[in-house]
């Protein structure tokens, strides 16, 4: 019986399998989206065992772990690595047909060559076989990056981070680069008065402006986003609620800031609204300035179990996708309004709930330029839309309103240095796509030639050329 991992792996075709192995397979990675820890790459961290490597921080597994029964002892508790992991390789036969059930197989293959099914009976095996391995250097941070011809990363960064990490990554001479990305969400948390003042204190700190009114701050959001861009930044990412774009008056937002930081004032919902469509305003004309190019992620709601959330914070678990109102028109103005001034950047958008793959993609063709090819781009699958379904409607819906030939392809959004064979699973869904086609007729065999171009560009050298790498 051939392994459930094998080389033609969801190659339906014989096209498929050409443009797969003839073209996608070997390209370098690049991953321009991720939330890897700098520290542990500039320290080249080794991991303890496959339980720190694989189920800490993993909220996708954690949902998983809690959807079938166990206890929160075993996921985020006190519970031993190998009691995590036990619990774990008792949940995986149960994910099938879930994403987790290819990625987790994807993984253990390709990182560790272990071709096993995970279950209760193979666990304790591949737990001793794989926590030998992980204390090998080829198995380090950076030798996993290495190990799948990583070219490019992107981590993800608030404005106060001092990006001494990625400072010692570049002195280190490490191969791969890995480059810092502004993410600037608590920037314009005024939601949460207290937490905001005590932000902008700490920036006042770092800048070393005395900051007491809205002119202030905003020299001061300047002055880091400068020192982010003499640190390599090549990328602004914005994770909102909604595409701020209340009309507002700069002295009402001179009096908003007022209100919040001298007067130490909690804000009105529709103060907050046109605080928030200022501020990501300015950090899109400081984005065009620097010939950044921008991403925006968008449609979660967080932290929904208000016990959760008290017990073990953020990240945990406990976010699913939102219905945003008025969304179409927000993203509209928010971009008529940059471009009206001729200072739209290039810009990536992420929508999270499906019910927007058509909103998204035809609203992008309305701020296209004929500047760049695919300037403003529709984002692939993210988060719940990461998967096969996911991206296969991403880029069925994109195909149809737009260029898909022009598409910067995947990225892994993960806090996890064995998510590279995500990027793969998207290579070998998007030639299956285009395989299927050729033999169904739908596209012409006589063009596999362009077709093979068209699948390197998409899975290597869009995004390699968009984001001047």
């Amino acid at each position: 019986m051939s392994n459930f991992i094998h080389p033609d792996f969801m190659l339906q075709t014989k096209t498929a399998e050409n443009l797969y192995h003839n073209h996608a397979e070997s390209l370098p990675i690049i991953d321009y989206h991720c939330h890897l820890v700098p520290k542990e790459i500039a320290e080249d961290h080794l991991f303890r065992t496959i339980t720190e490597l694989w189920l800490g921080g993993d909220h996708y597994k954690w949902r998983l772990l809690r959807a079938n029964g166990v206890s929160e002892k075993y996921i985020t508790g006190d519970a031993s690595d190998w009691e995590k992991f036990e619990k774990w390789a008792a949940t995986v036969p149960y994910t099938m047909r879930n994403p987790m059930y290819h990625w987790t197989h994807l993984e253990l293959k390709r990182v560790f060559g272990i071709d096993d099914l995970l279950n209760p009976e193979t666990a304790f095996d591949i737990y001793t076989k794989v926590n030998e391995m992980l204390q090998m250097p080829e198995f380090s941070a950076r030798g996993l990056m290495n190990k799948f011809n990583v070219e490019v990363v992107c981590t993800t960064d608030d404005p106060l981070d001092s990006l001494e990490y990625h400072k010692q990554i570049k002195e280190s001479g490490f191969k791969v680069k890995v480059l810092p990305t502004w993410r600037p969400d608590k920037s314009m948390a005024v939601e949460n008065c207290i937490n905001f003042r005590a932000y902008v204190d700490k920036l006042s700190v770092i800048t070393g402006i005395n900051i007491t009114n809205l002119d202030e701050y905003s020299l001061a959001i300047s002055k880091r986003h400068d020192y982010f861009h003499s640190n390599g930044c090549k990328l602004a990412d914005h994770g909102i609620d909604n595409f701020f774009s209340t009309p507002y008056k700069n002295d009402e937002v001179f009096e908003i800031f007022e209100k919040i930081y001298n007067r130490k004032e909690n804000l009105t919902n529709e103060e907050i609204l046109k605080f928030k469509s200022k501020m990501l305003h300015d950090n899109a004309l400081l984005n065009h300035s620097k010939e950044w190019v921008q991403q925006f992620h968008y449609g979660a709601i967080r932290n929904n179990n208000t016990r959760m959330f008290n017990k073990i914070g953020v990240d945990a678990g406990y976010d699913s996708m939102n219905d945003v109102y008025g969304v179409a028109k927000n993203m509209s103005r928010f971009f008529d309004n940059l471009e009206f001034e001729n200072k739209l950047a290039k810009s990536i958008i992420y929508n999270l709930n499906p019910n927007d793959n058509y909103l998204v993609a035809s609203m992008i063709a309305n701020f296209q330029d004929g500047s760049v090819p695919g300037k403003i781009q529709f984002g692939s699958g993210w988060w719940f839309l990461d998967q096969k379904n996911g991206m296969e409607d991403q880029m069925n819906v994109l195909s149809t309103q737009g260029l898909l030939s022009r598409f910067v392809g995947m990225l892994t959004d993960s806090r996890s240095f064995v998510s590279y064979p995500r990027h793969e699973y998207f290579r070998r869904i998007l030639c299956n796509l285009i395989g299927n086609d050729v033999e169904a007729g739908l596209l012409p065999n006589s063009e596999l030639y362009f077709l093979g171009n068209m699948v390197e560009n998409i899975c290597y050298r869009n995004a390699k050329e968009y984001f001047n790498f």
